[in-house]
């Protein structure tokens, strides 16, 4: 799992590294990253990327506040494997119709209906 997360899902973060879900390799690389308004969006797109890369990674998690910044790579990832799942933040609640992932789930259950 991989983590990339605004400093309210700091808490979120803290908790998966105290499961144990949390690594920083020898090259200081980690599977997580926390966002704020200062973090540049050059930043999150090299943190998805390298996470989308990584062979070691099912899952990804992104606040949606985190992948608006960076919805261009998102609304282009089409691998299965890791999915990304976009999350909501304390300020931000979730909102499906940003969801490149629920807009492709809500296109095929659309297509069977027409």
């Amino acid at each position: 799992i991989c983590v990339i997360g605004d400093e309210d899902t700091t808490l979120a973060i803290v908790g998966f590294l105290l499961a144990g879900v949390g690594e920083i390799d020898s090259k200081k690389n980690s599977n997580f990253l926390v966002v704020n308004n200062k973090t540049p969006v050059n930043q999150i797109e090299e943190a998805f990327k390298a996470f989308t890369a990584r062979d070691d990674v099912a899952v990804i998690l992104i606040t949606q506040s985190a992948a608006d910044s960076i919805r261009y790579l998102l609304d282009d990832y089409e691998s299965m494997i890791p999915t990304v799942l976009e999350i909501p933040s304390k300020d931000n609640p979730y909102d499906p119709s940003k969801d490149s992932v629920m807009q492709r789930i809500m296109k095929k259950m659309s297509v069977g209906t027409d």
